[in-house]
């Protein structure tokens, strides 16, 4: 156990990269994209895992009879997701048993534990380092061409917080751990509602709420994961070459349970006649789509010739509901 913060950072931080060396995440998520499956990594390490309506907790490590993690179901997914891994951490350390609350959330850095112990500083540490490596931040970016002065947007650091899978403030906070920006531009930005950046996507279309996310795709996340929850929304944004009569089908996207509430069409250059347009598409889900999400843009007349195809993987049923975990209900749907 760690004698101070700064020990305890290392520790939490060091223990994240072994792990994800050992269950080979950094290749999977190069070759499959999306975010780290925290659910799916308890699950290799045949760690019970209970997903329970907790009262007054987020979650729980115990030790006895044997280890085991608690996740409360009433909060959202990238609350849960954190709190696991937290968990985690305090089982990968060897830990004494923890309840932890909100505290989880609001925990400033260098303040002291009343136990004079720094258990929960390593497993906050292991946490972020887990879910939000600097290598993840970098591959996304890289995915996005976006460069590291693009992360002060707001709606940038929005897009890449679901792509982490983090919340928006966790990950405007991570940019400040990593010297990735100042601390005044990660205050401007976490002062920023993510609200103010879905009210931007969604235009003039009116969700009943704004709960949910807003996923802004293009043909940059073609072939990436996409773990979202049931009342997300997604704004796609794709090059539609209609003067060569090429148009997107998004047939797909209906059949899969998306009921599409906007689309129109904006000129790439208002100045020019004929050219590409960006063909913007507003989806809801009427239903909750989990599977491969293929869309083609080709001529109506020639539908065996597509110009450009994109495939997602879309899981859309978060956050984690009383049971088993999704990773866990994929793997034996698998194994049948």
């Amino acid at each position: 156990m760690a004698t101070d913060y700064a020990g305890a950072v290392r520790n939490g931080t060091a223990a994240a990269g072994r792990l994800q060396r050992e269950l080979g995440i950094r290749d999977f998520i190069e070759v499959h994209g999306g975010s780290i499956d925290i659910f799916d990594a308890i699950r290799m390490l045949d760690l019970p895992l209970m997903l329970r309506p907790l009262k007054g907790l987020l979650g729980a490590y115990l030790s006895a009879p044997v280890p085991g993690i608690l996740v409360t179901t009433e909060r959202p997914m990238s609350i849960q997701r954190f709190t696991a891994a937290h968990e985690l951490g305090h089982y990968i350390l060897q830990h004494e048993p923890s309840l932890d609350d909100e505290s989880v959330l609001r925990r400033m850095p260098n303040s002291p534990e009343p136990s004079g112990k720094f258990q929960e500083a390593e497993a906050d540490a292991f946490a972020v380092a887990f879910m939000i490596p600097k290598w993840l931040i970098a591959a996304h970016c890289r995915r996005q061409d976006w460069i590291t002065a693009n992360l002060s947007n707001p709606h940038i650091a929005y897009q890449l917080s679901l792509r982490l899978g983090a919340s928006y403030e966790a990950t405007c906070r991570t940019f400040e751990r990593y010297r990735l920006l100042p601390a005044p531009t990660v205050k401007r930005l976490v002062d920023t509602p993510p609200k103010t950046m879905k009210m931007a996507l969604l235009r003039d279309y009116k969700p009943a709420n704004y709960r949910g996310d807003v996923w802004h795709l293009t043909e940059r996340d073609a072939g990436s994961r996409i773990d979202g929850s049931r009342n997300d929304t997604f704004v796609l944004s794709l090059k539609e070459h209609g003067a060569s009569g090429f148009i997107w089908d998004f047939d797909a996207l209906v059949s899969s349970g998306f009921a599409i509430v906007r689309d129109v069409r904006e000129a790439v250059d208002p100045h020019t006649v004929g050219g590409a347009a960006i063909r913007r598409v507003t989806a809801v889900s009427d239903d909750i789509p989990r599977g491969i999400l293929a869309l083609e843009e080709r001529r109506p007349w020639l539908p065996a010739q597509p110009l450009t195809q994109i495939s997602l993987d879309v899981d859309l049923s978060g956050p984690e509901q009383l049971g088993l975990s999704r990773a866990e209900r994929r793997h034996l749907l698998q194994a049948v």
